[in-house]
């Protein structure tokens, strides 16, 4: 049995090798890289890990497609959109990454012209934060309240109810790992350069580590998951034992355990 040391420095040292910019380049995060502007990185950014599943490869073509489509200026397109039938959608309608398509990314595109401009926010934390406080010990009540604003019958009478499988929520029990992925992004600070740190209202303690069957595999294979289910349980006793690790910085570890199982196959 490893001892708890021992495991310290192994999955600090897997960290430190794979939370480096050579590998910025074959990851989704390469998207939101491109931009330098807060709003066009976080709509980059969401955008690129709402659709990542699949080859790798294929999302990050997408996602770059889907900034094309938007001229590269993701906040510039969103926020002067006229309306629902404004002529610089009609390309975007065509759009499509495995089951996510034009009505989706439609609804999102309302949303986020809503939040930035009708709602008059200036950054897409809010739509997350507003749901937490700095006593919660996970961004849980965050995830949940962006899935209740993104599909707010109030603010979006007609919002398509098949978009619903698209945006993952704790209280749908669904794992969340592409939003906790996007969360790592925006919140985590250190000097690395390859998450952003642009988020403040977002404790880095809090966030909870992305699990996929990749991820879990490897967590079992060290004994820091017993749940077999990979869903919103499994994340939270994951980073619960990553907490063990480092208290103030758990999901940093997903460097290590994505590293450990997605490219060295462990």
């Amino acid at each position: 049995m490893i001892q708890q040391r021992q495991l310290i420095d192994f999955f600090n040292r897997k960290v430190n090798e794979y939370n480096q910019p050579q590998f910025i380049a074959a990851d989704p995060i390469c998207v939101p890289h491109q931009f330098s502007q807060l709003q066009d990185i976080e709509i980059a950014g969401l955008f690129a890990a709402l659709i990542a599943w699949g080859n790798r490869t294929s999302i990050i073509n997408n996602a770059r497609k889907l900034m094309q489509l938007m001229g590269q200026q993701p906040y510039a397109f969103i926020t002067q959109l006229s309306g629902p039938n404004d002529p610089q959608l009609k390309p975007l309608f065509a759009f499509v990454h495995r089951t996510f398509n034009g009505i989706d990314l439609m609804h999102l595109l309302r949303f986020l012209h809503h939040h930035y401009v009708v709602a008059q926010q200036p950054s897409l934390e809010t739509a997350f934060s507003d749901g937490l406080t700095a006593n919660d010990d996970s961004i849980e009540p965050a995830l949940n309240h962006f899935y209740h604003y993104v599909f707010n019958a109030q603010l979006f009478p007609d919002y398509p109810t098949r978009t619903r499988k698209h945006i993952a929520a704790p209280v749908k029990k669904s794992s969340c790992k592409r939003l906790c992925m996007y969360l790592r992004w925006m919140v985590r600070n250190d000097d690395k350069g390859v998450d952003f740190g642009l988020w403040q209202l977002i404790q880095p303690r809090q966030l909870i580590c992305p699990i996929d069957v990749h991820v879990a595999r490897v967590a079992k294979r060290f004994q820091l998951l017993q749940r077999q289910q990979t869903d919103w349980q499994a994340a939270l006793e994951l980073t619960h034992y990553l907490r063990k690790l480092d208290a103030n910085d758990p999901a940093k570890y997903d460097f290590a355990l994505f590293g450990l199982g997605v490219i060295e196959k462990f």
